[in-house]
């Protein structure tokens, strides 16, 4: 009863590694991102990777395969982007739904962000997820979605992700989805490196010394068996203390929000900021605090950190032309530990689907970490 996949928006990968850990063939894997594409070929040179713009795929270039897994862009739909209805890119689902029309797989699985459940479709009125049921229901598919936070399905974040599935037969009897685990806090990524910055490890390269010019890097002495702990450098007007700890699941992790460490004399606080003579001042109205970081030393996170908390495996080596791009790929992947399950789900339905059989309940222990080493 094997299974394969095409991958379209694959990205850096993590979709598509979710589901070749869960025991999916590979068929096909694309993205229009040239880095993303070097990425993946890197990693997974025996897989077929295509670079190309998913408006320009002939069904004629992708193989048959019983899955089509299609995370598409979510910055017009993601309260972290511009959240525009009209963005071009919200509509990349139709090329989904011809793809799938030509190709008919057995299931269709999009990942996105919550809003896509009530963002409206200009055209419609309706909100994008039912104008896109309606069109794989016009096909003869199935749907179920929901929402999950991904934390408590092998990540270490609170982030929460839509998962939309088109089945092509009916869902079995006693359908449910997975049950949540045991929320897996950051230190299962972070902590032999909060012990040991200096792991060799690809793309790490960690560099205390964060330039700043509103959190402060005093080098003031210090006892070195101080642990250094997590902070979020960027949006300092939010609510939200800027100093974490590792026995919790981080926020979300995305492409614009900056992590780091502080280690030693660490401390944070609500500070006025000038907004008369004041660099960089957006809203001269506001009275707003901002918090300001203090601490001996501070670093900003490596990109390694960064793929840790997006659970891919040390051995999954990310290529850019800067520290951006690589950036971008990690914080737009779709956790690799949640694909996983996502993936093992799937299993679980299609051989209920062909056994006849009720579901079986998943366990609500917690499952293996990814090896870092995988």
């Amino acid at each position: 009863m094997d299974l394969c996949f095409t991958g379209l928006f694959s990205g850096a990968g993590g979709l598509d590694l979710g589901f070749e850990m869960a025991g999916f063939k590979h068929s096909y894997s694309s993205d229009i991102d040239t880095w993303s594409v070097r990425t993946l070929r890197d990693n997974r040179p025996n897989w077929d990777t295509t670079e190309a713009d998913v408006r320009e795929l002939a069904p004629s270039e992708l193989p048959d395969s019983d899955v089509l897994l299609a995370g598409f862009p979510c910055q017009g739909f993601s309260l972290g982007g511009n959240r525009q209805e009209s963005d071009e890119r919200n509509f990349l689902f139709k090329e989904v739904v011809r793809l799938a029309k030509a190709k008919r797989p057995k299931f269709v699985i999009i990942e996105n962000v919550l809003n896509l459940r009530t963002m409206k479709e200009p055209e419609s009125g309706k909100p994008f997820v039912d104008v896109i049921s309606a069109h794989f229901e016009s096909l003869g598919y199935n749907i179920k979605h929901n929402i999950f936070r991904v934390s408590g399905f092998g990540v270490p974040q609170t982030r929460r992700r839509f998962i939309f599935i088109a089945s092509l037969d009916s869902f079995p009897k006693m359908f449910h989805w997975p049950v949540p685990e045991p929320d897996t806090p950051a230190s299962a990524y972070l902590a032999d490196i909060a012990a040991n910055p200096f792991i060799a490890i690809p793309n790490h390269s960690p560099e205390w010394g964060f330039k700043s010019r509103v959190h402060e890097e005093t080098g003031e002495p210090f006892d070195p068996s101080e642990a250094p702990v997590p902070c979020r450098f960027s949006r300092t007007g939010s609510d939200g203390h800027p100093i974490r700890t590792l026995d919790a699941p981080f926020p979300a992790v995305d492409t614009a929000t900056v992590w780091g460490w502080a280690q030693g004399n660490v401390t944070a606080e609500r500070k006025s900021k000038d907004r008369i003579n004041g660099a960089f001042v957006r809203n001269k109205d506001t009275d707003l605090k901002l918090w300001r970081i203090s601490a001996s030393k501070l670093r900003s996170f490596t990109d390694r950190e960064y793929a840790r908390l997006q659970t891919f495996p040390d051995s999954w080596v990310f290529h850019g032309g800067n520290k951006r791009h690589i950036h971008r790929q990690i914080g737009n992947a779709v956790p690799v530990q949640f694909a996983f399950r996502i993936a093992r789900f799937l299993k679980a339905v299609h051989f209920a689907q062909v056994s006849g059989r009720e579901m079986k309940s998943f366990s609500r222990g917690r499952a293996s970490q990814i090896e870092l080493e995988l």
